[in-house]
Order: structure tokens, then sequence, then C-alpha cells
């Protein structure tokens, strides 16, 4: 289109003409003539935007999530990373308070007994050479540890040391097959051995020398000590007796018990570099299994009532008798006595 003197004119003209309807229409307000128009105008206007955006918003929702990709995704990488942080944390907590219960509790028993310990952590689980069940400790000579020393944890006795490196030493467990311990009943100097009888730690076989010694399940062994405390020293909890079995005619009784500390989950241990001056005996030993409460004997059914017996009928009333009328005085006749005359002899 040229730009000439009339188009100019046309173009003010209409501007001109647009202000005075403009104009109009403001001041007439509500009543305005021009009202139906613009409803219409705002309708065909309003449709036509909705369709264009609903056409125009997808794509630019597209472009928008394809140029935003790489922030998203750096988003992601980073919370899932922290996430995985948080739990490593949580989990190191609850491991940390698991382990400071557990020193908590190796302490307290080393204190009473007056052992002196070196703690330790249980890094690995292996067999060595002649022994099947054996952990692998975190210390070593340069800690103070030596072969045959005593390895215990707060619950009980664990085994004895039968390697020693410079950082790192093997026990071999008293649960090993080719374990064995001497031992003595609480409360008494019934003497005995622990021998290692494999099943993943869960028994132990104690052999009572006197056969004619009282053994009962419930019973609690300690480590007996051997001569200056090695490989064992005296006064470690060892279990609590389960089962005990018949041996008629043998010199020894056999019994079989449940070690106090946990073999398939050891951690934290400490390893007895000194023993006592002392025998603790049983100082240092478990408190007693609970027994189990005897269950409620049920309540005996209350007997149903018996049933009422019927009252029996009430009898008749027997009928009066007539009264027998009086007799007047003189009518009663005397009654006649009896006489018999007895015939005389010689008459």
């Amino acid at each position: 289109m040229k730009d000439t003197r009339r188009a100019r004119m046309s173009l003010g003209l209409l501007l001109a003409a647009a202000l005075v309807l403009m104009t109009v229409d403001h001041r007439a307000g509500d009543d305005s003539p021009f009202g139906p128009l613009r409803g219409v105008g705002t309708a065909l206007f309003g449709t036509a935007e909705s369709a264009g955006a609903g056409v125009i918003r997808p794509v630019g929702q597209f472009f928008e999530t394809m140029v935003g990709a790489p922030d998203a995704q750096r988003r992601i990488d980073a919370l899932s990373a922290e996430n995985q942080r948080l739990k490593r944390d949580l989990l190191e907590q609850s491991l940390n308070r698991r382990r400071s219960a557990e020193l908590g509790r190796l302490l307290r028993v080393a204190g009473t007994a007056g052992y002196k310990i070196v703690p330790a952590q249980v890094i690995a689980r292996r067999g060595t050479p002649g022994f099947e069940e054996a952990v692998e400790l975190d210390v070593g000579s340069a800690d103070g540890v030596r072969s045959e020393m005593t390895v215990l944890n707060g619950d009980g006795l664990v085994g004895r040391v039968v390697h020693v490196g410079t950082s790192t030493s093997t026990v071999v467990l008293i649960s090993d097959p080719a374990s064995a311990a001497g031992a003595r009943l609480e409360g008494s100097n019934e003497i005995g051995v622990v021998y290692g009888v494999g099943e993943n730690g869960r028994l132990v076989r104690f052999r009572l020398l006197d056969s004619t010694a009282q053994i009962a399940p419930g019973r609690r062994i300690v480590s007996f000590g051997s001569q200056r405390g090695v490989p064992y020293v005296a006064g470690v909890p060892i279990g609590v007796v389960e089962r005990v079995e018949a041996t008629p005619g043998e010199l020894t009784r056999m019994a079989y018990a449940r070690p106090y500390a946990d073999l398939t989950a050891l951690d934290v241990v400490g390893v007895v570099v000194q023993a006592p001056q002392r025998d603790p005996r049983d100082a240092v030993r478990p408190d007693a299994p609970d027994k189990p409460n005897a269950p409620d004997k049920p309540n005996a059914p209350d007997k149903p009532n018996a049933p009422d017996k019927p009252n029996a009928p009430d009898k008749p009333n027997a009928p009066d008798k007539p009264n027998v009328p009086d007799k007047p005085d003189g009518s009663r006749k005397p009654k006649a006595s009896r006489r018999i005359d007895v015939p005389k002899k010689g008459a």
C-alpha cells in the first residue's frame, strides 16, 4: 500500500471515528448501544483466543521441558544422592547406638569381674585351618593382643585367640567342635568341660565330671578358668542348661546348654589381656531366666440350678364330724355284772 495523501486521510478518519465510538460507549455505560456488539466481539475473540492457546500451550510446554531437562535431571540426581546419604547416616546412627550399648555392657562386665580388656570389633567370619567356626578381629599385637587370650562380649564367653597379626587376630568360637573349656555350675564347685558341637553356635555340650551331681534345665554355667588365665579366665558366663541326657552306668553326666553370647551375630567384643587377681566366681553371671507363669485354670462352669419341685397339692380338710347330741341324765343303763357261781365240792 502506497503512502499517499488519500490513505493518510482515511486512516485519520477511522481513528477519529474509533475515538468517538469509544467515548460514546464509555459515557453510556451499561446502556451503551454498542453493548450487544461488544458481547459478540468478546465471544468471538475469546473463543479464538482459547483455541489458539490450546494449540500453542502444549508446544510451549514441550520447548520449556526440553530446555529445562538438564537442570531437572541434575536436581533429581542431587535429591537421590541426598536421600542415600540420609539413609546411610540413619543406618550408621542406629548401628552406633547398638554398638555403644554393647560396649557399655562389655565394660560393665569387665569392671565387675576385674578383667583388663582391649575392645575390638568383628570384621569377618571365616574358617581357619583346624577350626570351622572362627572370626576375625580388628586388633592385633600392636594393641597388646597375644595368642591364647580369652574373648568375651557383654553377654558371655565368645572364644579364644588362636592367631595374631600386627593389626588383626583370629578367634575360634566356643561352638567350634575342636573347642573345649573348663566350666563350673553356678553356686557350686561342680566342674566339667564345655565342648563345641557346631550347629551355628546354638548349643554347646557340657560334660559334668561327677555323675552323681544334680543338674537340671535352667542351671547356669560359668568358666572355671585355666592356669594363669590362659586360655580362659575364670568367672565368664557361658550359658544356661537346656536339656540333660540320661547317662546310666557312666562316670560323667551330659547336658546341652544355650550360650549367652549370640555367636551368629557378633560385633563388639573384648580381648582379656590381664586376668583378675581373684576369681570373680558368680559375680558377673546374667540374671536367671524368668519362669513362665502357669496358665490360669479355667473356672468350672456353673451348675444349672435344679428345677423347683412343684408344691404338693393341699389335702382337702377332713369334714367335720357331727356333734353327738348329749344324752339326758339317767338314760344310760348300768351294765349288768356277770357272776359265775362255782359249784362247791361234795355238794
